[in-house]
């Protein structure tokens, strides 16, 4: 019977070029940023979510729908955004729509 187990410095090198391997977070941002921009035609805001999924990673971006003055009048859209692990875009949907300068009533 064969022993397969690593020994700690074994597990430290496989750590360690795992995430040699792993996309840093601000390189998954702008990746998921850009594909969701092509895709859509709408530039992400920002980002009020960002979290490593069980199949990659998910986040959630506002964009902005529809541009009215004054400006709190705009129509910004949540969207969830999936990655595969590499950080090509997998999936994406709108979660909400709501007027800028409104308050979450959550």
């Amino acid at each position: 019977m064969t022993d397969t187990s690593e020994t700690p410095h074994e597990s430290d090198k496989a750590d360690k070029a795992r995430r040699d391997r792993d996309p840093a977070p601000l390189e998954l941002l702008r990746a998921a940023r850009d594909q969701l921009t092509e895709l859509t035609g709408m530039r992400p805001e920002s980002v009020s979510r960002f979290e490593r999924a069980e199949d990659g990673w998910v986040l959630e971006a506002e964009v902005v729908e529809i541009t009215r003055v004054p400006e709190t009048m705009s129509i910004v859209a949540l969207y969830e955004v999936t990655l595969g692990p590499d950080g090509t875009l997998t999936g994406y949907r709108r979660l909400r729509r709501y007027e800028r300068g409104r308050a979450d009533r959550r």
